[in-house]
């Protein structure tokens, strides 16, 4: 077995997170009634939210991988994945071939983690100056509003920059389970950006592990604040039924419900900037509910860490640089350097007019 660690380049220096207090034991505490000031979100009062009927079949598009492959409807398919990176920025991926038998394995092993010990899981905390591990990310200072969430990041590939102190042996499954459903995922990604034609070279893959306990007050707190993901693209798998995650669609906060066997896919601010602003990142948000706990895995595809982020050459035939063009090491810092709030970093890689 490999002793990885020294070598997970994405991480290195990153900055890290604060420590916050762990919010599945809070949660499952007596003292749960009163939520703590740092987890009251105010501005939840003046969000517009959509609420006749979970946006499904009939809104967010809907990919079929299938057909990306076949000779009859591959162009046709093309089309419509282009239209929804173009105009939506978030699709239903269906028939992606990944086996329901490893969906579930991944599902399950990370369900028994999360029901370890807090002490058991503390064991594979994030270390300092990096955003790897149990706990949380983004959390830059000691006065910003908290998630009501607990994360696990691990970095899966390369290989050989996996930290595998970080990996745990409880549940034994974990590993290979882990292993498993990240192979697969390799494959549909590449499939994916293929068909969306972008030259990117996709060599970390960062799998997120997010565990949103039920809380009394839910309407007033957050899993997760609202923002655009930095990496390319990420490829999400709901693992419990409990519904949270909402869109921004022209202003107005749109919920996803997502259909029985598909993935959800949303592009991110590389994609926006290799594009140069043709395909867009979308903002997002999760809720949490009062009585059950949400879990699901995110699965980041990035560059390598010596690629450079900006707009591909090919974007610039007919149009100005929208965005600034700079290494992977350094966009990266830039992410955990600050905190998660809209499309701040997208923001910050934008040119001046």
């Amino acid at each position: 077995m490999e002793e990885a660690g020294n070598d997970n380049m994405i991480f290195k220096n990153t900055g890290g997170s604060l420590p916050v207090p762990n919010v599945q034991s809070f949660a499952a505490s007596k003292d749960c009634t009163e939520i703590p000031e740092k987890y009251i979100r105010p501005e939840l009062n003046d969000s517009i939210l959509v609420l006749n009927g979970a946006v499904g079949q009939g809104d967010i598009p809907i990919i079929d991988l299938s057909r990306l492959h076949h000779p009859q409807h591959s162009e046709d398919e093309m089309l419509k994945l282009s239209l929804a990176c173009e105009h939506w920025g978030f699709f239903q991926l269906i028939n992606h071939g990944v086996p329901n038998e490893v969906i579930e394995k991944m599902k399950t092993a990370m369900g028994e983690f999360f029901q370890l010990p807090l002490e058991e899981k503390k064991a594979y905390g994030q270390p300092p100056d990096s955003a790897e591990g149990y706990g949380q990310a983004f959390v830059v200072s000691e006065d910003q509003k908290l998630d009501w969430a607990d994360m696990y990041i691990l970095s899966t590939n390369p290989v050989h920059g996996r930290n595998l102190k970080l990996w745990p042996t409880n549940p034994p499954t974990f590993k290979g389970a882990l292993e498993q459903y990240s192979l697969e995922l390799r494959k549909v990604s590449h499939v994916l950006l293929d068909s969306i034609g972008k030259s990117l070279k996709i060599d970390e893959f960062i799998v997120r592990m997010n565990y949103y306990p039920p809380c009394p007050q839910a309407s007033k707190v957050l899993g997760l604040s609202p923002h655009s993901d930095a990496g390319a693209l990420t490829i999400l798998l709901q693992v419990s039924e409990v519904q949270g995650l909402q869109i921004k669609k022209n202003g107005v906060w749109l919920p996803v419900k997502p259909l029985p066997g598909a993935f959800i896919v949303n592009i991110g601010d590389i994609i926006e900037i290799l594009s140069n602003g043709k395909y867009k990142s979308i903002e997002h948000r999760v809720m949490v509910n009062t009585e059950q706990e949400r879990m699901s895995i995110a699965t980041i595809h990035n560059p390598r860490f010596d690629a450079k982020v900006g707009p591909l050459p090919e974007t610039l035939e007919k149009s100005e640089p929208y965005y600034k063009t700079i290494s992977h090491h350094e966009y990266i810092r830039m992410l955990f350097s600050s905190k998660l709030e809209g499309k701040n970093l997208l923001d910050r890689m934008k040119l001046e007019a």
